[in-house]
């Protein structure tokens, strides 16, 4: 009887282990994803590239508005429609685009991707993209800091195609910690031989 009941006290321990693991993870993911950002976050040199900025509305209150300036090392060159929402695009005297606004309504606890094609710079380096985000009261939240601070423009690392392959988002890192989770949990769950 001892056995048995050292056994159950063993797996629920164990299984306390795992929930907290696998919510510790989810909330690494959810905080990651809680800031505008422009995916995908690594490309090549030279490359004409589909990017997406994904924006979160994190209040109680509709977000109604969304802008990006483009740095002047991209040349962005087309745009994907988003349902529900218009798009303006922003033009210098040379015609070239260097922004965008897009104008809608985003419900609280919704996200939306803003979709668009720019061709990279030639040269390897760091292109930070700057977002905008009003919402219905008035709020505009700048997207534009460092890494690290409150409110981060997100980054997308340019390189040469044979270095850039080897890089990537590091969301893998989470996704092999949820997969660790769920296999300490299925270890956990597993009967034990006398």
């Amino acid at each position: 009887m001892t056995r048995v009941s050292s056994r159950r006290g063993t797996r629920s321990a164990s299984l306390r282990i795992a929930g907290v693991v696998i919510a510790l993870t989810l909330a690494v993911q959810t905080l990651a994803l809680a800031h505008a950002v422009v995916f995908p976050k690594a490309s090549t040199t030279g490359a004409f590239e589909r990017y997406s900025i994904r924006v979160p509305n994190e209040k109680k209150v509709a977000t109604t508005r969304v802008e990006i300036q483009f740095p002047a090392d991209v040349r962005v060159s087309s745009f994907e429609d988003v349902a529900g929402w218009q798009l303006e695009v922003v033009r210098d005297s040379a015609q070239r685009i260097i922004g965008a606004v897009w104008t809608g309504t985003l419900a609280p606890e919704r996200f939306a991707e803003f979709p668009f094609v720019a061709a990279n710079p030639k040269t390897a380096t760091e292109i930070h993209w700057p977002v905008f985000q009003t919402y219905a009261d008035g709020e505009k939240v700048e997207w534009t800091g460092p890494a690290g601070s409150k409110r981060p423009a997100s980054v997308t690392t340019i390189a040469a195609a044979s270095t850039a392959s080897s890089g990537g988002s590091p969301s893998w890192m989470s996704g092999i910690a949820l997969a660790l989770a769920v296999v300490a949990l299925g270890l956990s769950l597993r009967p034990r031989r006398a």
